[in-house]
């Protein structure tokens, strides 16, 4: 099934085929810079990429050269001009970390260039990251004279770990992608010419997998990260329900008949 939608007049593209999607930050004119209305379209590609085009994984990344270069700036005397529109509009910011932290798929963020601020926390927000070698890290939020949204930065501690998230918030500095990948925020940094095959090899074996075990397994690492004790009961009856499903039932008969199974998320 191929799947294509656009949102935010095309500036946030999802597409999916084969249970592999993505999401695209459309905005290479301006490194990818993220607005308004790409914040409000972020959970809606998601939400559509699951319910509706039943991805088994989603890829997020950016069009051309840059990741993204975090919320558009050139926005911020009208929409975060002072305490109320900034309360609103972090509340949009809010909203997309959330929808790709809670997203009952595996995330990656396959990062190129350019990934500054908001584009930092969309990565830090995803499960798994890998980029190019050669891209650069940075959330300068202090330097701009305003505090990053507190509940992203959960997402920044757990992907970082507490010395780097600080080092990261308190000085705003730029990062290279072999710092990122000392520091456990990536999985990897792939060379340019291997980038595309690297971070297709790492989706289709995901993608392979079946659909409520994986959903199972997220639920459960989030519970163990955010010491969720009603969370690690929902990973605990969403595995318990495996046993009973036709993926299951399909794995074994693929072992048996030695085939790759063909799983269905039932």
């Amino acid at each position: 099934m191929n799947f294509e939608h656009d949102f935010a007049g095309g500036l946030i593209r999802a597409t999916c085929s084969d249970a592999i999607a993505t999401i695209a930050i459309s905005n290479p004119e301006r490194k990818n810079a993220v607005t308004a209305a790409m914040w409000r379209a972020i959970p809606q590609a998601v939400r559509i990429l699951t319910d509706e085009a039943h991805a088994h994984v989603i890829v997020l990344r950016g069009t051309g050269a840059d990741f993204s270069a975090g919320a558009d700036i050139s926005e911020f005397d009208r929409v975060r001009k002072n305490s109320e529109t900034a309360v609103a509009y972090e509340a949009l910011n809010s909203r997309a970390f959330e929808a790709i932290r809670h997203c009952r798929v595996p995330t990656i963020a396959a990062i190129r260039g350019i990934c500054y601020g908001g584009g930092f926390g969309l990565a830090a927000a995803c499960d798994l990251r890998i980029a190019e070698k050669g891209a650069r890290f940075s959330v300068p939020a202090a330097r701009l004279g305003i505090a990053y949204p507190a509940d992203a930065v959960q997402d920044i501690v757990n992907a970082l770990g507490p010395q780097m998230a600080k080092v990261t918030l308190f000085t705003g500095a730029p990062m290279s992608s072999e710092k990122m990948v000392a520091a456990g925020f990536l999985l990897e940094e792939v060379e340019t010419s291997v980038f595309d095959q690297e971070v297709s090899a790492l989706v289709h074996a995901i993608a392979a997998n079946a659909p409520i075990a994986l959903h199972a397994s997220k639920l459960a690492i989030r519970a163990v990260i955010e010491q969720d004790s009603d969370l690690l009961r929902e990973a605990e009856v969403i595995g318990a329900e495996t046993f009973d499903s036709a993926d299951y039932a399909e794995g074994r008969a693929a072992f048996a008949e030695r085939r790759k199974p063909r799983f269905t998320g039932k």
